[in-house]
C-alpha cells in the first residue's frame, strides 16, 4: 500500500517528509533489511575463508556478485522479503531465504547455501544490523547537521565579537557582554557535545544465542570462534563490519553503547533547546530582526508580525527527540534473564527519535539564517542601563580600599533609575587616584564588556 504524504500518520513521513530524505534510507525498515543483508553476506564470505574443508573459498565472481546483493539493495529487494515474511512471520528468517532465493542461478553458491545464517541467532544480525545503521545515520545524517550549525553559529560569533550587548541575569539588568560572545557560548557547549557523539564506539556481537558460541563449537570444536567473531566485526567493510566487539552478552547486545549514545545526541539536543529560547526571547526584544520571505504570512490576522518559528519548531522537535531518545537510553539496557523482546519494537523507533533531532537541526538552520542584528534596539538597551556600571565602580572602590563600597553603590542604584551624572558624581566624589576616576568616569555600558570580544573570536 502506498501512502502520500497528507495521509501519514507520522509528520516525519507526512508534513516534514521532504526535510528527512537523508536519514529515511538509513534508519527505515528498508534500511534495517539492507543491513541485515549486508551483515549475512559478510559473514558467509568470512566463514568461506575460515578454512574448513566443508566449505571452499568462493570465487571472485561469486563475492562480487554477494557484495552487490548488499551494494545494490533496493526497494524492490525489500518488498520481497517482506513477502517472504509473510509466510515466515519472522523477519530475519526471511532475510536468509531471500538471499538464498538469489543463489538459485548459481551452482557455487546453492551448494553452500546452508552455510547462510550458519550458527547465528537472529540478535547476531539484528544487532549488528542496528550498529551500522546509527554509525550511517551518526557520518551521514547527525554529524553533518550539527557540524553545519557549529560553523554557522562560530562565524556568527566572530563577526558580532565586538556588539555589545546588555545581559540579563534573572531576567534582570547586568554585566554587559556581547553578542558574539553569547553566541560563542553555544558553539563551544555544542562542539564539546558533539564530540561526545562521536566519540562513543558502536558495539556489536557475533557469538550465538546466549553469548557463548554453543552451535559453533559443535560443529567446529577446535576453531577459534571469538577470534573469527571478532575479525568479522573489526575489520572494516565491506568484508567486516567496521564496528567494535563485544565479547560478553547475553542472546542480545547489551544496548549500554546505546544508551551513551542516546544520551550524547540529547545533551546536544538540550544546548539547542536553550539557544532556541534565548533567540526567541531575543527576537522577541528587538535585538533580532528576521528577514522576510515573499509571501510569508507571520500571522493570520496581524499583518505586521514575522513569528520566530524556525525556533519553536525547533524547541518542539528537539523536545520530542529527547524524549524518545531517554525511553530508549533507559529502557533498551534492561532485558529479563538472557532474551525478552521488549526492546525489539522499542528499536525500531530509533529512526524517529534521530528524526525529530535532524528536523530540528534543519530548522535551526533555516532559522539562523534568518537573523539579522539590531544593534539600534541593543545599544538603546545599553543607554538604559547605567546602574550596571555600579559593579566596576564597587570594585574599583574595593581596589583602594574605600570602606563599605559595596553598600553605597546599592543604595545609589538598587530600585532606581540610575543618570550617568549620578555615577559621575559619585565617582567624583570618591578619594581613589585621579587616573582611576578618569577611567570610570570614561566608561559607559557598552564599554564595559570584559573579555568578551577576545573570547568570542577564540571560539
Amino acid at each position: 500500500m502506498t501512502l502520500s504524504t497528507i495521509a501519514a500518520l507520522s509528520p516525519l513521513d507526512g508534513r516534514y517528509a521532504a526535510r528527512l530524505a537523508p536519514l529515511r534510507p538509513i534508519m527505515s525498515e528498508q534500511g534495517y533489511m539492507h543491513r541485515r543483508v549486508q551483515v549475512e553476506v559478510c559473514w558467509f564470505i568470512a566463514l568461506s575463508d575460515a578454512g574448513f574443508a566443508e566449505f571452499k573459498p568462493l570465487s571472485p565472481g561469486a563475492r562480487t556478485y554477494l557484495l552487490g546483493l548488499a551494494k545494490n539493495f533496493s526497494e524492490a529487494d525489500a518488498i520481497a522479503i517482506k513477502e517472504i515474511e509473510k509466510t515466515t512471520n519472522h523477519d530475519v528468517k526471511a532475510v536468509e531465504y531471500w538471499i538464498k532465493s538469489r543463489f538459485e542461478a548459481r551452482p557455487e553458491l546453492r551448494a553452500a547455501a546452508e552455510f547462510v545464517h550458519f550458527g547465528c541467532t537472529s540478535e547476531d544480525i539484528n544487532n549488528t544490523s542496528h550498529a551500522l545503521q546509527l554509525k550511517a545515520a551518526r557520518e551521514q545524517v547527525i554529524l553533518p547537521a550539527l557540524d553545519a550549525l557549529i560553523t554557522r553559529l562560530r562565524a556568527m560569533a566572530h563577526q558580532w565579537a565586538e556588539v555589545p550587548m546588555l545581559s540579563r541575569t534573572h531576567g534582570q539588568t547586568a554585566s554587559p557582554t556581547t553578542v558574539g560572545k553569547e553566541i560563542a557560548n553555544v558553539v563551544v557547549r555544542l562542539s564539546q557535545a558533539r564530540e561526545r557523539i562521536a566519540a562513543v564506539k558502536l558495539m556489536a556481537k557475533m557469538n550465538g544465542a546466549v553469548g557463548n558460541y554453543n552451535a559453533h563449537l559443535a560443529a567446529w570444536p577446535d576453531f577459534d570462534w571469538e577470534a573469527f567473531s571478532r575479525k568479522v566485526v573489526e575489520s572494516p567493510e565491506p568484508l567486516g563490519l567496521g564496528l567494535t566487539f563485544q565479547p560478553y552478552s547475553i542472546q542480545i547486545e547489551p544496548h549500554d553503547y546505546m544508551a551513551e549514545l542516546f544520551d550524547a545526541v540529547a545533551r546536544a539536543n538540550t544546548v539547542l533547546v536553550d539557544w532556541s529560547r534565548d533567540v526567541w526571547g531575543y527576537v522577541s526584544v528587538g535585538y533580532f530582526k528576521q528577514k522576510l520571505r515573499e509571501g510569508e504570512i507571520g500571522s493570520s490576522t496581524m499583518p505586521h508580525k514575522v513569528n520566530p518559528i524556525d525556533f519553536e519548531n525547533a524547541e518542539g522537535n528537539l523536545g520530542l527527540s529527547n524524549a524518545l531518545l531517554r525511553h530508549l537510553s533507559e529502557k533498551l539496557p534492561v532485558s529479563r534473564w538472557q532474551r525478552d523482546l521488549t526492546d525489539s519494537t522499542v528499536l525500531r523507533n530509533m529512526g524517529v527519535a534521530l528524526g525529530y533531532a535532524a528536523l530540528a537541526y534543519h530548522s535551526l538552520g533555516i532559522g539562523l539564517a534568518k537573523l539579522e542584528l539590531n544593534s539600534e534596539a541593543l545599544a538603546q538597551d545599553l543607554d538604559q542601563a547605567w546602574e550596571v556600571l555600579a559593579e566596576p565602580i564597587q570594585t574599583v572602590m574595593r581596589r583602594f580600599g574605600v570602606a563599605g563600597a559595596y553598600e553605597k553603590l546599592k543604595e545609589a542604584t538598587r530600585g532606581r533609575s540610575v543618570r550617568p551624572e549620578d555615577l559621575h558624581a559619585l565617582v567624583r566624589s570618591l578619594d581613589i587616584p585621579q587616573a582611576e576616576k578618569d577611567r570610570l568616569l570614561a566608561l559607559t555600558p557598552a564599554g564595559y564588556t570584559g573579555m568578551a570580544a577576545a573570547l568570542a573570536r577564540r571560539a
